[in-house]
């Protein structure tokens, strides 16, 4: 196991080292190269795009970094307290299928725990949903809530009902998580070990991977960030809540006047608040619950859109207190921030590193002034090394290549999405809460589709194009590009892939 251990950390060490390499590399390139204004714009939107690859990189090679490096969780055995304190846990709906909720009820039910008590939370506002949520608490013994006034989505209705309970913890779902019977049982004694412990969040996973090519996908993207990420934000005390499968002290929480209800992403706001105020939050990297996952592009798209918007709105929020109050957070939890709250940029950077070529193949404006032998030289250990990093480390917790793969191809095929998000964010523009489709559904018209197509037959035409500048010119940088470009293509061909039609 030490073996290993050091293996995984000079690779770390070594990815870490082929960065700061390449930035130094790319940088001075870029300071000393003689652009004419067109080429400067293209060379500031391509340094843009990777330099924001690389910092990601960094963060999630540090990451991995401090979690084979952490000290053995401490155990936590499960077994009967003095005092049990009371739990209550909430469920918000608005509109959801009678199936789902049934199965997430069932188990909350189930849950062996005996000082506890199941709200549904109802926001719906159509007749035959809050008939059927009536005829749901009286089946499985719940405490219906319902408000006058709605406001702030999914936050206010938690943060009404917060208001009327006496419940020491409180336990958060989604309509379509089902926990396992020892929910409780385990993270209420870790709870019950640290006062001024906010909460705990435990990791998602989607049971329904084997009935669409989307939900496969989307797991695999959620299994990215619940595994080293995760851990790596834990132990610098910068985990965030994710919305589900977590337990909340509900003095931390009324010490912060609850969820924030000024993004659609109030989780992740409400845990800055909480890190401000001195409170301290852990992961628990133990699958105690599952989830449904989108089974198709209009829902997955639809998710990603509400998380892109949600994040970089709180990234703006976060930038301004790091100005006004940069004592507020420690260094590392503004680093973990910002990194988290920044990431839904990647549309804005992918677009970056797909333009670039296609104008150097197709109008000759060259946005990247080097040899091709230098360029290689500064960029193959980087993307050598840190690929070995993410597929590697991985690996040794049973994630196939081939998994981890279609949900890279999924995450490409939102690229527009991510970018509408990151607009509409940057821009101000007030967006609607939407719960993510549990149906199947049916594929989406590719008129839908026409950014991702457009993209698809741009890079084709340039590296097609490219090809044919190759064999009269003769010049390495034509190849470099035409890779690249190629390279973009195979990827956005993924869209025909997960457009699929369940029936």
């Amino acid at each position: 196991m030490k073996t290993k251990r050091y293996l995984i950390d000079a690779l770390i060490i070594s990815t870490l080292i082929a960065i700061l390499v390449y930035v130094i590399v790319r940088t001075t390139l870029f300071l000393f190269a003689e652009y004419e204004p067109l080429e400067k714009f293209f060379a500031i939107i391509l340094i843009f795009g990777e330099f924001f690859v690389l910092i990601h990189g960094f963060g999630y090679a540090i990451n991995v970094f401090r979690t084979v490096r952490k000290k053995k969780e401490r155990s936590f055995v499960p077994g009967p307290l003095k005092t049990k304190p009371s739990v209550a846990i909430l469920v918000a709906a608005r509109h959801e299928p009678r199936e789902v909720l049934e199965n997430t009820f069932i188990t909350l039910k189930d849950l062996n725990y005996g000082e506890k008590s199941v709200y549904f939370l109802d926001d719906s506002s159509e007749e035959k949903y809050l008939r059927e949520a009536e005829e749901l608490a009286k089946t499985y013994d719940l405490i219906l809530f319902r408000r006058k006034t709605r406001h702030g989505a999914k936050a206010g209705i938690v943060n009404d009902c917060l208001k009327t309970l006496t419940q020491k913890y409180v336990a958060i779902f989604d309509a379509d998580q089902n926990p396992l019977p020892e929910f409780l049982n385990v993270l209420i004694p870790i709870m019950e070990q640290d006062d001024k412990l906010a909460f705990i969040q435990t990791p998602q996973f989607y049971t329904n991977i084997e009935k669409s090519r989307v939900a496969r996908g989307s797991a695999f993207q959620q299994a990215v960030f619940y595994e080293y990420i995760c851990e790596g934000k834990s132990t610098q005390g910068a985990m965030f809540c994710c919305g589900t499968n977590i337990v909340f002290r509900r003095d931390a929480l009324l010490e912060v006047e609850g969820l924030d209800e000024s993004t659609v992403t109030e989780d992740f706001a409400t845990s800055v608040k909480l890190h401000a105020k001195g409170w301290k939050s852990l992961y628990y990297n133990h699958a105690y619950a599952f989830g449904m996952g989108p089974e198709n592009l209009s829902g997955y798209f639809k998710q990603q859109f509400r998380w892109a918007t949600g994040t970089i709105s709180v990234f703006k929020k976060l930038i301004a207190k790091f100005l006004t109050k940069p004592f507020s957070l420690r260094f590392n939890q503004w680093w973990e921030y910002l990194l988290s709250s920044s990431y839904y940029l990647v549309g804005l950077a992918f677009f970056a590193l797909m333009i670039c070529p296609i104008i150097y193949l197709l109008f000759k404006v060259p946005s990247f002034f080097t040899k091709p032998e230098i360029y290689f030289l500064a960029f193959l250990p980087y993307i050598v090394l840190s690929m070995s990093i993410f597929h590697g480390v991985l690996s040794t917790r049973n994630y196939r290549l081939k998994d981890l793969f279609l949900g890279q191809l999924l995450g490409v095929a939102a690229f527009s999405v991510y970018i509408r998000g990151a607009l509409s964010a940057l821009l101000g523009i007030k967006v609607t809460f939407g719960i993510t489709e549990k149906t199947k559904g049916k594929m989406l018209p590719y008129i839908k589709l026409w950014p991702q197509i457009i993209m698809l037959s741009l890079n084709f035409i340039a590296f097609v194009w490219g090809m044919n500048r190759f064999i009269y010119e003769r010049e390495p940088a034509v190849l470099v590009n035409g890779f690249w470009a190629f390279y973009h293509f195979i990827f956005l061909c993924g869209i025909f892939y997960f457009n699929e039609e369940k029936k």
